[in-house]
């Protein structure tokens, strides 16, 4: 699942959402789409945040300034597990 691109990871969120507010799964099967969903929604979470951090790691190598490493914060480190 690690290797879905953003946009993927969101396409097949709202597919499953869809199927979740139709209401029309047995209940096993909404499950394990309700965890797929928590999951995909993670991974997309976690892929913003990688996408910010090059962005802003860009803008401070633009203006001279040194390039630090990201390291999650501890709610970050939270969210993803």
């Amino acid at each position: 699942m690690s290797d879905l691109s953003l946009e993927q990871a969101i396409q097949d969120l709202e597919k499953i959402v869809v199927q979740l507010e139709q209401g029309e799964l047995p209940l096993e099967q909404a499950l394990e789409q309700f965890e797929k969903a928590v999951r995909l929604s993670r991974l997309s979470q976690q892929k913003l945040q990688q996408a910010e951090q090059k962005v802003s790691q860009l803008l401070q190598q633009q203006n001279g300034e040194e390039l630090t490493p990201f390291a999650a914060t501890p709610e970050q480190d939270e969210a993803s597990s």
